[in-house]
């Protein structure tokens, strides 16, 4: 599956931030990944993959490797400081970071 994957971003494939999220969230709780290892994986894939709203999108990776929020909370948070987005929420630990 990796030479199929391998070929499929070599042609020019994209991503969603929904599709990321389903990574991270299989890396670190299915695999135990390491958050800090995703991370910074993560953002060199992005390096050869294009996906939507990208700074925000590395932004929050990053977040999620130095922080304890769940990978949802870091696009959040990057979307408020990346692209100025409002964004509501009664999470008080989120509302912080915000």
């Amino acid at each position: 599956m990796s030479e199929d994957a391998r070929q499929i971003i070599e042609d020019g494939a994209f991503t969603l931030p929904e599709v990321l999220a389903e990574v991270v969230y299989v890396l670190t709780g299915v695999y135990k990944i390491e958050r800090s290892e995703v991370g910074k994986t993560l953002i060199e894939f992005l390096d050869e993959e294009e996906i939507q709203n990208q700074e925000s999108i590395c932004e929050a990776l990053s977040l999620f490797s130095e922080t304890s929020f769940d990978f949802v909370d870091c696009i959040l948070i990057a979307r408020h400081k990346v692209l100025g987005d409002e964004i509501a929420s009664f999470d008080k630990k989120l509302n912080k970071m915000l």
